[in-house]
């Protein structure tokens, strides 16, 4: 019998690889694909590769929610690296929610029984129905016999050796990935996976996020106006979390909130302030603040749930942003850019020309009043433009935060259409302007150092110029002139070069497995077909750099 449990196991697990490296490859041909003009139908143009880069970031969903628990996580980690994905895929795999059907009424029993042991005789009523179930977890409503009405979450049954083999696997595509340079060139595959792997192993020890949540509702003590549910220590384990039963309308039923007597616009003011305040009062703020997570009491306050993603600002990051608000505040693209190559967020050793243009356009276009209401949204989005196949190197933490303020501005605008984010973070601001040891009229004061700059700049500006022309008299002055559309062109060129020259050798490969197979020897066509497969690839890669390219280049001329 164990034998036979063994053999079982292991055929399940090379079933589950075989379909795990089916997707794999599945999304590699897609986007080998999508680099060849000649599969447009009708011919192509930017609109008919939008709308494939769009249905291919559904699919990828899509394909991530039938892998299950582990990818889905997955999916929801990866959203938030702009530098790995392109801009529709972040925004599609950002909204990724993993709604299942539930397990067994038994089966939560079970592991109630096997969790709490003797502690079980303390629930007086189980409802068998769940409030909510996900690929992790579910959970359900009870009493205690002290009268405290609770929620259960429990983990899924066997779901931590299912996230042990998903895991492994990610690590042989992550190896696979980082073999290639030209493909992990800027990107550190292997390392990705090892930080995925720790992030969702400890997502399944629910002990971890019953921290989170005290912690989280300390902060909140004393504003009667922000409820998150206590944590009932004795009852919680690896894979149970006892909370209390806080029960609140959902933050996007609008039409409910307005009905029981609650302003929506005040409840949206409150939610963003409560955002500002976890970001830079305390640095440890809710990630993932979708509707499901957000309710609102019958008093108007606002209630949070579900404490497994939380972000975290350390404090060092924190005064760097503090440098970085600062100067995206007196829009001087200049010394942004320096505090970002200081901070370790821009590479060494690039051309910070193209980045520094980038940078000054969207200080200018979206940082100028009037704001619009989704400004916030729109940041969000010309920094995944700005980020992706560019010299980057965005902790996660700036962008969940990001994430976090983007996705609350669209519950914001839901709840009240004239709701905007960036008026209410204006007073939240000065704080973070200034340094620890300094005042509120640093930003001041730094304003005044600059115009004095521009004084002394403006009555040197006669003798520097008579300077020059001196030296250019007497042949002393050397002009550097950067060109870079010309190096932009002969790199296209050299890139078109080579895909013409792998195209013909696979044509040529082609011909010949095709003429093998034919002929009475034909085993000897598996030759040609094996030798073109790493060609294949480097085609690939090539046709994908060559799109992005494309696209940044139509990026930086559009605007």
């Amino acid at each position: 019998m164990i034998f036979f449990n063994s053999c079982l196991n292991t055929i399940r697990r090379s079933f589950r690889a075989i379909s795990i490296w089916k997707s794999v490859f599945t999304l590699l041909i897609y986007l080998w694909l999508d680099s060849q003009k000649w599969s447009y139908l009708g011919g192509f143009n930017s609109k008919k590769y939008e709308l494939r880069q769009l249905a291919r970031a559904r699919w990828l969903t899509k394909e991530l929610l039938f892998l299950g628990s582990a990818f889905i996580k997955l999916g929801q980690l990866i959203s938030a690296r702009p530098d790995v994905l392109p801009k529709n895929w972040i925004l599609e795999l950002s909204g990724l929610q993993d709604k299942v059907p539930p397990f067994k009424f038994q089966k939560v029993q079970e592991i109630i029984e096997k969790e709490l042991g003797e502690r079980c005789k303390e629930i007086t009523d189980l409802d068998e129905v769940p409030i909510a179930a996900a690929s992790i977890a579910q959970v359900h409503r009870a009493s205690l016999s002290s009268g405290r009405e609770v929620v259960f979450k429990i983990q899924r049954p066997g779901l931590e050796n299912f996230f042990k083999l998903d895991l492994e696997v990610m690590q042989k595509v992550a190896a696979l990935l980082q073999k290639n340079k030209s493909f992990s060139r800027g990107r550190d595959w292997v390392g990705m996976a090892k930080e995925c792997k720790r992030v969702l192993l400890l997502e399944l020890d629910f002990r971890v996020e019953s921290e989170y949540a005290a912690r989280f509702r300390q902060q909140f003590l004393d504003d009667p106006q922000i409820k998150i549910p206590g944590v009932i220590w004795e009852l919680t384990t690896k894979k149970i979390i006892c909370l209390d039963y806080l029960p609140g309308i959902k933050i996007n039923d609008r039409e409910s909130i307005v009905r029981n007597g609650i302003n929506p616009s005040a409840i949206a003011e409150l939610g963003a302030s409560c955002y500002l305040k976890q970001l830079i009062q305390f640095g440890f703020f809710h990630a993932d603040p979708h509707p499901g997570n957000l309710a609102v009491s019958s008093d108007g306050a606002l209630i949070f749930y579900d404490f497994g993603m939380m972000g975290m600002l350390s404090d060092r990051f924190r005064g760097k942003l503090s440098k970085m608000v600062r100067s995206a505040a007196l829009k001087d693209s200049t010394k942004l850019v320096k505090e970002l190559q200081e901070a370790g967020l821009l590479a060494q050793g690039i051309d910070l020309g193209p980045v520094r243009r980038l940078i000054r356009i969207m200080l200018k276009e979206k940082l100028t009043p009037p704001f619009d209401s989704d400004t916030i949204e729109k940041l969000s989005i010309d920094l995944y433009e700005l980020v992706y196949g560019q010299p980057f190197r965005l902790p996660v933490e700036l962008i969940f935060v990001m994430r976090a303020l983007s996705t609350f501005e669209g519950v914001g605008r839901a709840l009240d259409p004239s709701f905007n984010l960036i008026a209410i973070t204006k007073p939240y601001l000065i704080p973070l302007m200034t340094s620890n040891d300094s005042n509120t009229n640093d930003l001041i004061n730094e304003i005044g150092r600059q115009f004095g700059e521009l004084g002394t700049k403006a009555v040197s500006l006669p003798k520097r110029l008579d300077e020059n022309l001196e030296r250019l008299e007497q042949g002393d002055l050397q002009l550097q002139i950067r060109l870079g559309e010309s190096d932009r062109k002969f790199r296209r060129m050299i890139n078109a070069q080579q895909s013409i020259g792998q195209s013909i050798l696979l044509g040529c490969l082609g011909i010949s497995a095709a003429l093998l197979g034919g002929s009475n020897k034909a085993n000897f066509s598996l030759i040609p077909i094996i030798i073109s497969v790493p060609i294949i690839m480097k085609w690939l890669r090539l046709q994908i750099k060559m799109r992005r390219d494309e696209n940044i280049e139509n990026l930086q001329s559009n605007k």
